[in-house]
């Protein structure tokens, strides 16, 4: 290979694996991915070294190496844009050259709803969240008011570096000052649970439980790292709860764990369809995908909920529930080829994991500190259970991942699909930015 052909394979690789850090995967799995890409381009002795902010791509051994950082996350239609990428790579079907022209212009896809895309997904995820978490009617009408506050504060955290850094804070602090105002005149009820739907989205529960997974799979570097900065995130939103109560004066006796029941069991099954449209709407999912999405997350809430039921506590439901996850979105994949395993599985992953319970939890020590311990031990034995779960159903979907690699047709039509279009799109000069920039 001559010299410039090198260097634009350490770019395709590189670019491939910043997309796949980008949409939250985990290291050890963006390794696996980026060295059978790279194995298809006929370069079985690659050294890939990744972390949650970029990654290493050096060919063979003692060669030159590439850097590509990570500079935020991407939407999961560009995620599912890079998957895609990877697997007309990994089938042959897609030329290096043309795989690096759709790379490079990752960043430029427009979201498919430009407009109320934020404020109506965020809409449906909080009440969503609220029917799921809280189910009362005051709760539900809490979380559709302030979803919007939190929604315009996204919108400046994007303009303003000051209100990115201090977001969980911020949007903490308005929900909790909001619901413990409104419970003090009566409008609310369990205002500890009614403040967390609106800001659920911004909760570091699956950071964390990404970094539990990472460092059970040996990446101690990279989990240690998530673990740490989602426990800034949480901590930073439990101070905005504290500097709400401290500046309304709320007793401590209104901190309490007590969770809301007032609907029936009509409304988690609402719930689930709602945070699966909002999650669409905000993260620019094509509505053909939507069902698959739907599937992934029912499946995965009837098996935490068979898990419950067995009075083993809450901890087996959440194993059984990431392994469901896991399973069920490479059927998904297997059935329709267009919805990539890791697209399907991340909003369940989402669903799945209890960063608004290591809220409330952590809250509650502020006025209750033996319950709220106990409540925190509580939480980290499902996050445990769910990075347990997450890697058994990993495990458990590895053979059913490489029987649709080799048996599927439909796979292969859309992966020569996906390389007919590639080829028709204008490449973008070399040199410029890449992915993740």
């Amino acid at each position: 290979m001559t010299t410039t052909a090198v260097q634009d394979t350490r770019r395709l690789l590189a670019w491939l694996g910043a997309g796949l850090l980008a949409g939250g995967m985990p290291v050890h799995e963006v390794e696996e991915d980026v060295q059978e890409a790279a194995t298809a381009l006929g370069h079985e002795s690659i050294e890939v070294a990744a972390s949650p902010t970029g990654l290493w791509v050096a060919l063979t051994s003692g060669d030159a190496a590439t850097f590509e950082a990570v500079d935020g996350g991407v939407r999961l239609d560009q995620l599912a844009e890079v998957t895609a990428v990877h697997t007309a790579l990994t089938s042959g079907l897609l030329d290096p050259a043309d795989a690096l022209a759709r790379l490079a212009v990752l960043r430029q896809h427009p979201h498919r709803y430009p407009a109320y895309g934020l404020p109506l997904g965020l809409f449906l995820i909080g009440t969503g969240v609220a029917l799921v978490l809280a189910p009362a009617w005051s709760s539900v009408v809490f979380a559709a008011l302030l979803s919007q506050v939190v929604a315009g504060l996204m919108m400046l955290s994007g303009r303003t570096l000051l209100v990115g850094t201090l977001m969980p804070f911020l949007a903490a602090f308005a929900s909790a000052f909001a619901a413990f105002g409104a419970a003090e005149v009566g409008l609310v009820d369990a205002p500890l649970w009614t403040l967390v739907p609106p800001i659920a989205v911004l909760l570091p529960g699956a950071l964390i439980v990404t970094g539990l997974t990472e460092l059970s799979a040996g990446s101690m570097v990279a989990g240690t790292s998530r673990l740490a900065y989602g426990a800034t995130q949480l901590l930073l939103a439990t101070l905005g709860v504290g500097a709400a109560v401290a500046a309304l004066g709320v007793p401590l006796s209104r901190i309490t764990g007590e969770r809301p029941d007032e609907l029936g069991l009509w409304a988690p099954l609402l719930g689930l369809l709602f945070i699966a449209a909002g999650i669409s709407l905000l993260e620019s999912v094509p509505p053909s995908l939507v069902p698959a999405l739907l599937v992934t997350i029912v499946a995965t809430v009837i098996a935490q909920e068979l898990g419950r039921a067995t009075g083993q506590g809450a901890w087996l439901g959440a194993f059984l529930g990431a392994c469901a996850a896991s399973l069920v979105a490479t059927l998904v994949e297997f059935v329709r080829p267009r919805v990539p395993r890791v697209v399907a599985f991340l909003p369940s992953f989402w669903l799945l994991v209890p960063g608004s319970l290591g809220l409330v939890s952590v809250a509650q020590i502020e006025s209750s500190p033996a319950a709220g311990v106990v409540a925190a031990a509580e939480v980290l034995v499902i996050v445990v259970a769910i990075a347990l779960g997450v890697i058994v159903g990993a495990g458990l979907a590895r053979p059913l991942r490489d029987v649709a690699r080799r048996l599927n047709p439909v796979r292969r039509r859309v992966a020569r699909q996906l390389a007919e279009r590639a080829s028709r799109r204008p490449r973008r000069p070399r040199g410029q930015e890449g992915p993740t920039q």
